[in-house]
């Protein structure tokens, strides 16, 4: 028996065995088919293997044999890998039909088996997966509750507000037998909050910080007159060429980007800037890139046939018969034909006729007294 994962393997849609099974096939074909019809399933299917347990025959004359069975219809050698990352092994597996098949049938049951190989390990995959477990993420509406059995209000994780938002801690920290207070006066304490919160431009602590909240592009305009006293805009500009800058972020490029090219290169003095930014969003905005294609890769084969006589691999409708085309055309008997006889080769058989008739002239000489 083979190793593990290694061996023969019985093909599908098999016919009882009868006494006629390879009748068809020559003396050494037929013994050698005979002997591996009647191995389990995992047993040992190399050359050297089969030929300690034939006794009739040794390693050339059983592999010679085993790539007649191939020609035949009855057997296909495959290679594939398995497991992962550096720990990535070859394991070589025949599949053994006692029923004759056409290179059409094993190239179908090739292809069903790889697709099969292909979904037990995505399965291995997943299930290796979802044994990792996941990480879930924190966020606003996700897990934040402020103030949460602390009777305080908490602080947000950092990064969750932009600077500018600094919730309003309250003057007088609600009790935590808030159950005593009237209902009405619960309420109008909210109203009064949330009335302060507006006024001053706050967000409350339970709020959704891109609620009413301005846009990235009018942010980055916002901040060019910060950056450059030059390009100072009001509200008012800012709104108006908010539109037209988000055309630059609509074709890919960040505020990072929007911001560097509106600020480059400036002149001593800018007379207008709502204009002058305008006329920059307008003359520099990047060109549209057209759509990525979508490139469909190739399908990983995890199955390849193996060349009967010399282990090329390849696919299955690369090697019929479990032949690569060199050793086609040295075995007899296959699909290919013998070379078309040239003018050359005319001229190199006569000459080794030839040699073989001066080689036996030497021969006469030599036994002559």
């Amino acid at each position: 028996m083979a190793n593990p994962g290694y061996g023969k393997r019985s093909a599908a849609d098999q016919q009882p065995r009868r006494s006629d099974d390879f009748a068809l096939l020559p003396e050494r074909e037929r013994y050698v088919a005979g002997f591996v019809d009647h191995l389990p399933d995992g047993a040992a299917m190399n050359v050297k293997s089969l030929a300690k347990q034939l006794p009739l025959y040794g390693q050339q004359a059983v592999g010679s044999a085993l790539t007649a069975l191939a020609v035949a219809g009855h057997l296909r050698r495959v290679r594939r890998p398995v497991g992962e990352g550096d720990q990535v092994r070859w394991v070589f597996r025949t599949f053994w039909s006692r029923t004759a098949r056409d290179n059409e049938w094993w190239n179908a049951f090739l292809d069903a088996e790889d697709n099969r190989v292909g979904a037990d390990d995505n399965r291995a995959g997943a299930d290796a997966g979802a044994g990792a477990g996941v990480v879930v993420g924190v966020g606003v509406g996700a897990g934040f509750v402020p103030g949460a059995g602390t009777g305080s209000v908490a602080e947000p994780p950092v990064g969750m507000y932009p600077q500018s938002w600094a919730p309003m801690e309250p003057s007088v920290p609600v009790p935590l037998n808030a159950v005593d207070v009237p209902s009405r006066a619960v309420e109008a304490d909210a109203d009064a909050d949330a009335a302060a919160d507006a006024a001053v431009g706050a967000v409350a602590p339970g709020a959704r910080p891109d609620a009413g909240y301005p846009s990235p592009v009018y942010l980055a305009l916002a901040r060019l007159g910060r950056t450059d006293h030059r390009l100072a805009l009001s509200a008012t500009d800012c709104a108006a060429l908010e539109g037209r800058a988000a055309e630059w972020l609509a074709r890919g490029v960040t505020t990072d980007y929007l911001t560097q090219a509106l600020s480059a290169g400036l002149p001593a003095r800018v007379e207008s800037p709502v204009g002058f930014l305008r006329r920059r969003l307008n003359d520099k905005i990047p060109p549209a890139l057209p759509a990525a294609r979508e490139v469909l890769a190739a399908p990983v084969r995890r199955v390849m046939v193996e060349c009967t006589r010399c282990g090329t691999p390849g696919r299955p409708d690369a090697l019929p018969d479990g032949l690569c085309r060199p050793c086609r055309r040295v075995v007899d008997g296959t699909a290919v034909g013998p070379e078309p006889t040239t003018g050359p080769a005319i001229a190199s058989d006569v000459r080794d006729r030839d040699v073989r008739a001066h080689v036996s002239e030497l021969r006469d000489l030599l036994k002559a007294p």
